[in-house]
């Protein structure tokens, strides 16, 4: 057995040591959940009759029996996000599925699911990442029944699956496991959109060029094929040991899409209370199970939002993930796989390449994660290695490759691309943020220029069309923290700020929001905090102050002289985003929010 990677090993161990107060009181009370719950059979008979009362006669009986496991299935389905849309016959399959084996399945409830590439740039963006924390109550308000003995959780992107699996970790003491439906099949290279992109930007082709290469790339139903939040959720689900090894990306027309969705209901049936293969959600997503998902975050160049993500989750399950964590790891931990925007292969190629068991059969063999991980499948993560194969009546399971099939694509841990994962730490006066680097060039990793200030993201196309911009600049966005506007991404400024790089200028971003699993070639200083809403030096900073982002030694600062700067007046929160699109509804939420290092949630804030 290969021996673990010591650094690698030593942060697991400061987290276990940081944890093992608040860890030992979630295990107990999801312990005392479930000694307490008001299992069917004590339910009354009022309760009961609520419960089943749309079910077919079979699953009436089966409900009545009392021994039959009644599996709850919480959905984000809906038909206008093109990874969702095919969730629409999932509850149909997992129930024949359930009756295979004599139990039984309920739509438990449905959560919100916002899909960020309709709302990017648009007023709704401002109430993305506050939806996380909105599912995962929804996802307690759907368990709140008690009637079920196991969950299976339909969602795919940004903060939903985030958000399903807090809520899913409040009701610990049930297993659970999680079903993708894959992604889209490859459409128009992702190189050749962001090519286009930019040249819409300068002006030279209209709309119709740039819808019809949107929808040359964005063409069927499917996840997106860039490796944004959305297919790094599904990497992490499987470093967590809560979906079946190699399932994140398979096409949903694949045969074998089905096959997996079958087996993950029967595996669940397996591991309940009422068996003697008893997996609780809550057990299984321990610290090593973070760390595991925080490497395969890395070394896949995955998206900068699960710095946040990542946090919040760890913390559902009594864990105390911080910063200083994931850039240690990062520094320790090689980069396998150069998928868009790290690279020109999208998550299609990834997987014919050997997919993510082939990257975590490297990733284990250089001991960087931890194979006695508690997962929902097989016996440990051990077993992660493996792939699906069609069988006659059933899944064969066999082992991925020993060696990447395309090492453009994914490669080894002896021939990494990069020594180190792409996301790094960075502080300074300006304070602590993250920048991921995986698609950075090294000539432009440091950037010291003037800052342009600006506090919305729409104020910087009239300064692009102007000319104000061709010269080397540090952009600043402030008032996009979570406090302020909820922290929507900054997508809008990308095709400027590359166009800017491409003509030989040095320009970097320094904000308080977000750019996530997309951020490109141009070195983003983001996640800032203290964010400017809060006291943050972003309030402080005026146009052409000197700036300094290093992603090198991991610094991001303000070079003007300490008391020139602290003798300003914090500039005025403009308040965008306050009213409509429904924002209005959110203040409360917007008020009671953690900042990004905290996890940006307002479920933990102050706990």
């Amino acid at each position: 057995m290969t021996k673990m990677n010591q650094y690698v090993a030593s942060v697991t161990q400061r987290i276990i040591d940081r944890s093992a107060s608040l860890r030992a009181d979630y295990l107990a009370q999801i312990a005392e959940d479930h000694n307490n719950r008001p299992e069917r059979g004590k339910l009354s008979c009022g309760n009961l009759a609520h419960g089943f009362a749309a079910c077919d006669a079979g699953d009436k009986n089966s409900l009545k029996m009392m021994e039959a496991g009644n599996m709850a299935i919480v959905t984000a389905y809906n038909d206008m996000l093109s990874a969702h849309q095919p969730y629409a016959e999932y509850p149909d399959l997992i129930k024949r599925a359930m009756r295979q084996i004599g139990c039984t399945a309920q739509v438990a409830g449905a959560v919100p699911a916002m899909c960020d590439g309709v709302t990017q740039g648009q007023d709704g963006m401002e109430l993305s990442l506050l939806s996380r924390d909105i599912i995962a109550q929804c996802t307690a308000i759907s368990l709140s029944h008690q009637m079920f003995d196991g969950v299976l959780a339909l969602g795919i992107c940004d903060k939903i699956v985030p958000g399903l699996l807090i809520g899913v970790l409040s009701f610990g003491y049930l297993p659970a496991m999680f079903i993708p439906a894959g992604p889209m099949e490859s459409g128009l290279k992702n190189k050749e959109k962001q090519r286009i992109r930019q040249l819409f930007a300068e002006g030279k082709i209209g709309r119709e060029e740039l819808l019809q290469a949107e929808s040359d790339s964005y063409h069927s139903a499917g996840t997106c094929t860039f490796y944004g939040t959305a297919n790094s959720n599904q990497v992490l689900l499987e470093a967590l040991g809560l979906q079946l090894p190699g399932s994140s990306f398979v096409n949903p027309s694949d045969p074998m899409r089905e096959r997996l969705t079958i087996e993950a209901c029967h595996q669940l049936a397996r591991i309940t209370a009422l068996g003697k293969d008893y997996r609780p959600v809550g057990g299984v997503v321990d610290a090593k199970a973070i760390v595991n998902a925080t490497v395969s975050l890395l070394a896949s160049g995955g998206s900068t939002n699960h710095t946040m993500h990542l946090v919040a989750i760890a913390r559902s399950a009594g864990i105390i993930l911080n910063w200083d964590d994931i850039a240690d790891l990062s520094k320790a931990v090689p980069l396998l796989a150069k998928v868009y925007p790290n690279g020109e292969a999208d998550v299609n190629h990834f997987h014919a390449a050997g997919g993510t068991s082939c990257m975590f059969r490297q990733l284990l063999r250089g001991g960087f994660m931890h194979p006695d991980a508690k997962t929902a499948w097989g016996e440990n993560f051990a077993a992660f290695t493996q792939e699906s194969f069609m069988g006659e009546a059933k899944i064969v399971w066999r082992e991925s490759p020993q060696t990447p099939l395309d090492l453009d694509v994914l490669t080894t841990i002896d021939k990494p691309f990069s020594e180190e994962g792409g996301i790094r730490l960075l502080s300074g006066n300006l304070g602590r943020g993250v920048i991921k680097v995986s698609a950075v060039a090294l000539e432009h990793q440091i950037v010291e220029a003037p800052a342009i200030v600006i506090d919305n993201q729409d104020n910087l196309e009239p300064l692009f069309k102007s000319g104000h911009l061709d010269r080397d600049c540090i952009v600043v966005v402030r008032f996009q923290g979570p406090k302020a506007l909820g922290m929507p991404e900054l997508h809008k400024l990308t095709p400027f700020l590359g166009i800017l790089q491409d003509k030989g200028f040095k320009v970097a971003l320094v904000t308080d929001g977000r750019m996530s699993g997309a951020s490109g070639k141009v070195p983003a200083a983001i996640h800032l905090v203290p964010e400017a809403a809060d006291g943050g030096l972003l309030a402080k900073i005026r146009d052409g102050d000197m700036l300094r982002v290093d992603a090198i030694a991991g610094e991001v600062s303000c070079l003007v002289d300490a008391m020139i700067v602290n003798e300003r007046q914090n500039a005025i929160d403009p308040g965008y985003g306050q009213q409509g699109c429904g924002r209005e509804l959110f203040a409360v939420n917007r008020d009671n929010i953690s900042n990004a290092e905290q996890g940006a949630s307002y479920l933990f804030a102050g706990v």
